[in-house]
């Protein structure tokens, strides 16, 4: 029985004992507890001015480069005062810089005269020949500006001057829409706006067909432009 007890307590005395339980102090708990609260708010306030630091509009002159996905110069005209016809050009390319400290900025915009579209393809051949755009000698729409129009902070219109069919004249747009911020899309800074104006087809040599197709014609500029 003696011998019995001993190999017992020599089994028993293999195993160990299990650690003295610490005692987290209340106030130990809230010091840590604190620390990391404070943590986590001075990164949310990091982060939150960083985002609105990106969305607001620029201060400094900063030039963006032309999207040509989502940029096209489209045009109305009469015809015959039966309806509106309407066509647009798909290529596009250029810069626009902004500057809002200093209420200016610039847009240089190359409209590829070639990449005409009305819908139909018939219409579209005749347009682009010598009796119209003339495409192959004048392969170019050109508007640039030099002056922003400013109500406050919002730019409004923009005067400028359009260059088709190696005629020059002035071109003012009207502003109805303009955006400077960050795309969630593309992850870039950009600036967007929507902007029209009117000319005379005439005063560029445009006089076919006049007045039973009208001299005057409505142009649209839809622009949005990122930063390389």
């Amino acid at each position: 029985m003696e011998a019995e007890q001993k190999r017992i307590n020599r089994h028993f005395a293999c195993i160990p004992e299990p650690p003295a339980r610490q005692t987290v102090r209340h106030a130990d708990f809230n010091k840590r507890d604190f620390y990391y609260f404070w943590a986590l708010t001075v990164a949310f306030k990091l982060l939150l001015l960083s985002l609105l630091s990106s969305l607001a509009l620029p201060a400094a002159a900063l030039d963006y480069v032309i999207d040509p996905g989502h940029t096209y110069a489209s045009f109305e005209i009469d015809h015959l005062g039966f309806s509106t016809q309407r066509g647009q050009f798909n290529r596009t390319s250029g810069q626009v810089g902004f500057d809002l400290e200093q209420r200016r900025g610039h847009i240089d915009i190359t409209i590829e005269a070639a990449s005409l579209d009305t819908g139909l393809a018939l219409r579209d051949d005749i347009l682009r020949g010598d009796a119209w755009f003339n495409v192959e000698a004048f392969p170019n729409i050109l508007f640039r500006s030099q002056h922003f129009i400013f109500d406050q902070e919002k730019p409004v219109a923009v005067e400028g001057s359009l260059t088709l069919l190696g005629e020059t004249r002035p071109m003012r747009l009207e502003i109805s829409r303009f955006k400077c911020g960050f795309n969630l899309a593309n992850r870039k800074r950009g600036c967007g706006a929507d902007a029209q104006g009117v000319l005379l087809r005439s005063e560029f040599g445009l006089q076919n067909s006049i007045p039973f197709i009208s001299d005057e014609v409505r142009l649209r500029i839809q622009v949005e432009a990122y930063l390389p």
